[in-house]
């Protein structure tokens, strides 16, 4: 049998089929009764808009790419909820790619979202190359979420304040009395905003001598080896602080085969606030990077765009708050 049709449900509903389109674009244009018609026929006849059809007729397509840096960052699904849920109630659907797999088969990550004439982009985390977005931003809008990398003009960018966060670190851990500390540090702008805020509150606190900082992946191997050489020090230090919550999993791990106890010998704070972090064998105290309001304001800028927005590209930045858990302690004493 043919599927039904946007005349089915007008003869069905006992009205035309202009008055069925109005109803399906959410109009508020339609008295209600007209409206349970029609809503009734479309349930009673299983019909489906043409989207193909809907998309020539509009000059849109009512999608949104999304390229995420790396699908498997836990930070990134609170993020895509506040992101998608926004979208959804503006009849946006999403569409995702993951930009590892174009770098290992060195495809543009973007070019895919241009073939299939998505209305805009939303990128999210960093990426390896920012100027592959001239080409994509002079046709369509664009937001970056989650990275503080340079953008072309026009580009949006919404990301937690990581300065901010990272100040709220090392002012808990030189709060409980810990002076060795050291950072677990990552790569990006991001992760170069948190190295530099926490050296500066150290310096502040006048232990820029105390500071220890060791560069890593942001993996939880990364994490794991970095904490190694960090606790095989003549004078370990008492607190790590790891770029994010994958690395502070790492430097767990790492503790305890070293036979440290969490927080009784050792302190690790995180970063992101991650399903991780909350898991309750792991109870991880980390920042909070409100990744969902981030989402949320990244969705809202497109929209903005869609809605005609012109002129250079803004930068928000979220407000971080520290969530204290089971893994921060002061330390012991002689």
């Amino acid at each position: 049998m043919r599927p039904p049709t946007i005349r089915d449900v007008a003869d069905r509903a006992g009205v035309s089929k202009s008055l069925v389109s109005l109803v399906l674009r959410g109009s508020d244009q339609v008295r209600p009764e007209k409206r349970d018609a029609v809503l009734r026929a479309v349930r009673e006849l299983g019909y489906r808009p043409n989207a193909a059809a809907r998309s020539l007729s509009e000059q849109r397509t009512r999608t949104v790419g999304v390229l995420l840096n790396d699908l498997r960052n836990p930070w990134f699904v609170d993020m895509l909820d506040g992101l998608n849920s926004l979208l959804h109630d503006n009849g946006l659907h999403m569409l995702l790619a993951d930009a590892r797999l174009n770098r290992r088969t060195g495809q543009d990550p973007t070019g895919p979202f241009l073939d299939l004439r998505v209305d805009g982009l939303v990128v999210v985390g960093t990426l390896p190359d920012p100027a592959a977005l001239e080409a994509v931003a002079a046709r369509i809008p664009v937001v970056v979420a989650g990275a503080r990398e340079p953008v072309p003009s026009g580009v949006d960018v919404v990301a937690g304040d990581d300065e901010r966060g990272a100040r709220l670190v090392a002012e808990h851990l030189i709060g409980l009395g810990h002076r060795r500390i050291a950072h677990i540090a990552g790569y990006g702008a991001v992760g170069e905003l948190r190295r530099r805020s926490f050296e500066a509150t150290m310096r502040e606190h006048g232990l820029g001598d105390e500071a220890v900082v060791e560069p890593s992946d942001m993996t939880e191997e990364g994490g794991y080896r970095t904490a190694v050489r960090l606790l095989s020090r003549p004078e370990r230090p008492t607190a790590v602080f790891a770029v994010n919550d994958i690395a502070a999993v790492g430097a767990l791990s790492a503790a305890e085969e070293l036979g440290l106890r969490v927080p009784r010998d050792l302190s690790i704070v995180g970063y992101d606030n991650t399903s991780i972090a909350r898991l309750r064998h792991v109870w991880l105290t980390t920042v909070d990077n409100t990744s969902h309001e981030v989402g949320r304001r990244a969705a809202r800028c497109l929209l903005e765009r869609f809605e005609g927005a012109r002129g250079q590209g803004r930068l928000q930045l979220a407000t971080p708050a520290l969530e204290i858990r089971g893994t921060t302690a002061p330390p012991l004493t002689d």
